[in-house]
């Protein structure tokens, strides 16, 4: 490699890109220019920062670590997404994670953007060593009730699995119909990866399923509120009742159906 003098700011950035070492980086700091310096703070800050996020998620798999090392090598973690809306499915996703696997970001849904759900719903689908989405309608949840309900999607989700896990990390519920070993967790999904990945699955596929009944019934904009009971959509509710996808057992949709 020629010396660092005798190349531009441009060959000094793809040097550094194929060789980040300390002796490079040691090097670009004592240039005498501000450019290639500031190359090297920017490398050492993204250093830093990929250091930080592989030990949170080394901090994401104490549950995984313990259970792999009992000899439990297929985990499967389980969440659900959309309990509280007002109206359509609630669904439930449970995903094998493998022991090593490149997914930056993971992290519980909520605390995610949507684009990044979005990016990270692709790499999960493509790293995973199986996947399952499951879910239980409007009608089942007035039926049996939101949590029988979300016990429900999380088994179906379960079943669908074309590998049967050997052990199940679930957000918060004990499935005791699914005759499997399990690990109920209270705020699984920033406690557990394969928990984590589950909420993703499970968040965006509903997502995506509510902007397509948007469709069938625009005037709720359940695209945009997902069927939660946002003030424009309790307004909509107030006006025209509630539609099929309500779920006629929650407490607003059945004030509104009694009232119209």
């Amino acid at each position: 490699m020629e010396p660092l003098s005798q190349m531009n700011i441009r060959e000094v950035q793809e040097a550094l890109y194929r060789d980040p070492s300390p002796r490079m980086i040691c090097a670009c700091q004592n240039d005498s220019r501000q450019g290639v310096r500031r190359l090297a703070v920017q490398l050492v800050k993204y250093q830093q920062a990929q250091v930080l996020e592989q030990a949170r998620i080394q901090q994401l798999l104490v549950e995984e670590n313990k259970l792999w090392k009992q000899g439990y090598l297929l985990l499967a973690g389980v969440d659900e997404a959309g309990r509280g809306p007002l109206a359509g499915p609630v669904v439930a996703g449970a995903c094998i994670l493998p022991a090593k696997f490149d997914l930056p970001g993971l992290n519980d849904s909520k605390m995610l953007t949507e684009s990044k759900r979005e990016k990270l719903f692709i790499q999960i689908q493509k790293q995973a060593i199986d996947y399952a989405i499951g879910s239980a309608e409007p009608a089942e949840i007035d039926a049996l009730n939101i949590l029988q309900a979300t016990k429900l999607a999380m088994k179906r989700s379960i079943e669908g699995l074309t590998i049967r896990p050997h052990y199940l990390l679930i957000d918060a519920l004990n499935l005791p119909d699914v005759q499997l070993p399990q690990l109920p967790l209270i705020g699984g999904d920033h406690l557990s990866a394969s928990i984590a990945a589950a909420s993703i699955l499970a968040k965006v596929t509903r997502d995506r399923l509510m902007v397509q009944l948007h469709s069938l019934y625009p005037e709720y904009t359940f695209s945009k509120n997902k069927g939660y009971g946002t003030s424009e959509h309790m307004q909509v509710l107030k006006r025209l009742g509630p539609c099929p996808l309500h779920r006629k057992s929650f407490a607003p949709v059945r004030q509104e159906t009694s009232i119209s």
